[in-house]
């Protein structure tokens, strides 16, 4: 089930049930577009904060540059996608005070101390020689209650992170993943710890494939009428009120065999996305697709008895967004219908770096989307065809984000 990790420093079984995702080695190369790269990534780690718009939103500059990057963009395309971005961010401000070894666990999940937990992280790289997966591995993993359980907070944009640190290889990024991951910290981690009485939530119904559960879900009555709009306002009522309803479901799903559930899951997240809607394409469901690649990119990379947490959390994540944008019927002839004659990967590819949405801006979300789409489609070969349908139909049928409820919701970025 495992190999040991390839890293020299780091003694500890991953899982092997992946092929691992070759890291960019851009870092010391003369070529000037992964040049451009480097210097990009680290402007946007001295400049700007990684919370901004009163700590609401997501600074996601790393997510697109490394997907533009890895789909092929060329120096200047990626100095545009900078500039464009840098627009809406905002510089660091201070933190309320310091953090230091004796209580970096006491402000988990306050946001205003982004400031202070990334000085505390960037120390932390001195003590570890530089290495950061093994600061990684110390603040994420260890304890009763590790942060990695927690990271689907903030709709998953620290996992996100993470897994372009490990495919990018680059410190910043993953130092900036440890601040979303403390500060987006929330309450539901606890279903991934181990401590938590799941048992009470057994509903004695059989486990089931996740698509069919799913399906079971969105007929399930007792969630009809809770919520007035969609969007991620919803999470908290839907465990104050329905926790029993997502635990019974949560608990129904198997994932022991960590490949086919990591398979099942994302193809899952792909019909969510894709298969709910002609376009005005989903912009929470968006982030299962994404998540769900970040976690095939860390699953390989971590200790093996992760694994199960991180597909635990995937199902979890995947089960609640569901819930919150209000269970939209999935139609899987949406993609089967769709016509690819012509239309390979490279075309694909092709077209994600040059279209242009509603307001003739590139958007990051999209550009992530289809590189995932794309992995996705070399990773489960079996599934090509499905992936590339789903590509093409996306690919160039997007035009601008649905999903929104409230006109200001405080994770819709």
């Amino acid at each position: 089930m495992g190999n040991s990790s390839s890293h020299t420093a780091h003694h500890f079984e991953t899982f092997a049930g992946l092929p691992r995702v070759q890291p960019s080695e851009f870092e010391t190369s003369p070529v000037k577009r992964d040049r451009t790269l480097k210097h990009l990534l680290r402007a946007n780690h001295h400049n700007y904060a990684v919370l901004y718009n009163r700590d609401r939103f997501h600074n996601h500059l790393p997510h697109v540059l490394g997907s533009a990057y890895l789909l092929g963009a060329t120096s200047e395309h990626l100095q545009k996608l900078y500039d464009v971005d840098i627009e809406t961010l905002e510089p660091w401000r201070d933190a309320p005070q310091e953090i230091v070894r004796d209580d970096w666990r006491d402000f988990l999940g306050q946001r205003d101390y982004q400031r202070a937990y990334m000085d505390f992280f960037e120390d932390q790289l001195v003590r570890h020689n530089y290495d950061w997966k093994s600061v990684v591995n110390e603040y994420l993993l260890e304890g009763k209650e590790p942060i990695l359980h927690g990271m689907i907070g903030g709709l998953g944009h620290p996992l996100i992170h993470l897994g372009y640190a490990y495919e990018l290889d680059n410190r910043d990024v993953a130092m900036e993943a440890l601040v979303l991951g403390t500060t987006n910290y929330n309450f539901l981690h606890k279903y991934i710890d181990d401590a938590f009485p799941m048992k009470k939530y057994d509903s004695g119904k059989e486990t089931a494939s996740a698509l069919s559960l799913i399906t079971e879900l969105r007929q399930d009555s007792r969630l009809d009428g809770l919520f007035e709009h969609q969007g991620a306002d919803n999470i908290e009522k839907l465990f104050q009120e329905r926790e029993d309803v997502v635990l019974e479901y949560f608990n129904r799903y198997d994932g022991s065999d960590i490949a086919k559930a990591h398979q099942e899951l994302s193809k899952v997240a792909t019909l969510m996305m894709i298969a709910t809607t002609e376009s005005n394409y989903d912009f929470f469901i968006c982030h299962l697709l994404t998540t769900s690649y970040a976690i095939r990119v860390l699953l390989p990379e971590l200790p093996v008895k992760f694994a199960e947490s991180l597909v635990k959390a995937h199902w979890l994540f995947v089960l609640v967004v569901y819930c919150i944008q209000l269970r939209p019927e999935i139609k899987p002839e949406l993609i089967d219908e769709v016509d690819v004659e012509g239309k390979t990967w490279e075309k694909v590819v092709k077209e994600a770096l040059v279209h242009k949405a509603y307001d003739d801006v590139e958007d990051t979300h999209y550009l992530k989307s289809v590189r995932a789409l794309k992995d996705y489609g070399a990773l489960f070969l079996e599934d090509e065809e499905f992936y590339r349908k789903a590509a093409v139909k996306f690919t160039w049928g997007f035009d601008r984000w649905g999903g929104f409820g409230a006109e200001e919701d405080g994770e819709r970025n």
